[in-house]
């Protein structure tokens, strides 16, 4: 079964839930909200009518025809078990906070989560404004393909939306993003579409609307024949084990995003498995805590897509139960990693080299300046020890544009 994980971005207001809720549930939107509310995980959120967390849902594609499968049918809930069981490929939506007081998660979920593609929600009614802006930059310095969906047609003045259009188009093709924006209006675009998505030089822009349903078909084709991004930075390019000899060879790496304290089952973690692969029984070594240690535990239990399973191997984003470890012995941005392959407890570092760009910064960043790292599920603060320019000399402090290490 292949898996194609998409992080839902846009500014607060722009659809994004609600966008999900079509698109997962199968029902349209009565123009007030109603097919985000399943979406929701916090009552407050229910209340508010916005996201403030990283929420995920699932759409799978049918084995024979490539009919969108979803939870209900036929008035009938189902799983997410029964729903994989029925499809032949699963694309994972990412559902990442609008709010600009939300933007520390949005980005831990988008560096975190190991999204192939980037779906940008913009309100035709509102324009690329706001944190729409913000979550398209991270999703450049990233190096994830973008595809911009236009949400709200159906309740915008036609001129409002040309505006909107031609705003979106100039900053797609402006020095900063170089984007070539397609308007998918027909199948035939829809194929084309995705074919050169993933290059990262041509942008799909989709016009939605979610009461009248109008271009919903199309975005569900396009997520249908959606290719695999083989140039993830952060996860090996191939999801299913092709060969299990070099799987069991590469070295196993899970970055852990959320931990759950599960009755009867213990300490249950979440995350992504960027290289190697895991299996049932095994023994492995789960750090760096406060101090830099690590510590021993085996795996119990292993579920994807809350669907049990004996192994989860590179690519795919599973749950793993954990023997002897307690809640507050895991962390966000630990990683485990395998005893057969390191048999003395790693070593972990406190100091790293990096190349910086300061794209904006409203003052100078010198020694002893305090900031915060997000490096895949890691958000840590650090301190800056060192500034050398790219000829090796030493600078006293940086500014707006400018690049060092």
């Amino acid at each position: 079964m292949m898996e194609v994980r998409v992080a839902v971005a846009g500014n607060v207001d722009a659809g994004k839930s609600t966008m999900l809720g079509v698109l997962t549930q199968g029902g349209l939107d009565d123009g007030r909200g109603k097919a985000r509310v399943a979406l929701f995980r916090h009552k407050h959120e229910i209340d508010s009518g916005r996201t403030s967390s990283v929420g995920m849902e699932i759409l799978g594609f049918d084995k024979t025809d490539g009919a969108p499968v979803r939870h209900t049918d036929l008035h009938r809930k189902a799983g997410w078990d029964a729903l994989c069981l029925r499809s032949s490929k699963i694309v994972t939506f990412l559902d990442l906070a609008g709010h600009e007081k939300y933007l520390k998660t949005t980005v831990f979920g988008m560096a975190g989560g190991a999204p192939d593609f980037v779906m940008l929600m913009v309100a035709a009614n509102a324009g690329v404004t706001g944190m729409a802006k913000e979550h398209l930059g991270l999703a450049l310095a990233l190096g994830i393909p973008v595809f911009v969906v236009v949400t709200k047609i159906d309740m915008c003045p036609p001129k409002v939306l040309d505006a909107t259009l031609k705003q979106l188009s100039k900053v797609l093709r402006s020095s900063g993003c170089r984007k070539l924006p397609v308007a998918v209006s027909d199948r035939k675009a829809v194929v084309m579409a995705a074919a050169r998505c993933v290059s990262q030089r041509v942008c799909p822009v989709f016009q939605i609307s979610n009461v009248t349903g109008e271009g919903v078909d199309l975005l569900q084709t396009f997520l249908n024949i959606l290719p695999l991004n083989r140039h993830n930075s952060t996860i090996s390019p191939s999801v299913s084990p092709a060969s299990p000899q070099s799987e069991q060879a590469e070295m196993l790496r899970f970055d852990i995003n959320e931990i759950f304290a599960v009755p009867y089952v213990g300490t249950v973690v979440s995350g992504v498995v960027s290289s190697g692969s895991v299996h049932l029984g095994d023994a492995l070594w789960l750090g760096p805590d406060f101090n830099g240690q690590f510590i021993s535990t085996q795996v119990r239990g292993i579920h994807r897509k809350r669907a049990e399973v004996e192994a989860g191997y590179r690519g795919q984003s599973v749950s793993l139960a954990l023997r002897k470890v307690g809640r507050n012995q895991a962390r966000k941005g630990m990683v485990l990693l395998s005893r057969a392959q390191i048999e003395q407890p790693p070593v972990a570092t406190s100091t790293f080299e990096a190349e910086v760009v300061v794209l904006y910064h409203s003052t100078t960043i010198t020694r002893k300046y305090q900031a915060m790292v997000h490096c895949g599920a890691v958000r840590q603060t650090a301190r800056v020890l060192s500034i050398c320019s790219a000829n090796d000399e030493n600078e006293d402090a940086l500014r707006t544009g400018s690049r060092a290490r």
